[in-house]
């Protein structure tokens, strides 16, 4: 998808800026030219804003994306993921894990789930970045208590994982 992505909009980088905050966000594209978040309806000058662009920007892409049948495939069905609750995990007595990893993050959400398993913690959730957007992405696992310190050595021991955090 990102290959045809960068074809179709490597000559307009606001365009582009468009399309990851829609990815980033959820968002998706109706028939009728209209942006929405699950079923609320965002408007163009909001998006124009976060995507720091002007509003013939999200026009365009909008256009460009609805006359394209891959894209507007994509784009039509696109859903956010709902909640992530790190920020709000101090207040709810959950744990947070962020591992900073490479472009090549393949095996450590396995490796790092079963270190937590081994010591009987549940998961809440576990959401990685895009590894297209993001130079070094992070891994983010919420679990249902907070995790023990002495994880943080475990988990630089996984090949790959260049920075880990446990809060």
């Amino acid at each position: 998808m990102w290959e045809k992505v960068n074809i179709k909009f490597h000559k307009y980088p606001a365009r582009i800026s468009v399309v990851q905050k829609m990815i980033e966000l959820g968002l998706r594209i109706s028939d009728d030219k209209k942006i929405y978040c699950g079923d609320l309806k965002i408007s163009e000058s909001a998006l124009a804003k976060v995507s720091g662009v002007d509003r013939r920007a999200i026009k365009s892409t909008i256009d460009l994306i609805l006359n394209d049948d891959e894209l507007s495939t994509i784009f039509k069905n696109i859903q956010p993921a709902g909640t992530l609750l790190k920020n709000i995990s101090k207040s709810l007595n959950l744990g947070v894990i962020e591992i900073e990893v490479g472009k090549d993050s393949s095996g450590i959400l396995a490796s790092t789930t079963h270190l937590i398993n081994q010591k009987n913690i549940n998961i809440r959730q576990a959401y990685a970045e895009d590894t297209y957007f993001e130079t070094n992405p992070i891994l983010t696992i919420i679990t249902d208590e907070p995790v023990p310190g002495d994880l943080i050595t475990e988990f630089l021991k996984i090949e790959k994982v260049k920075r880990v955090s446990i809060y």
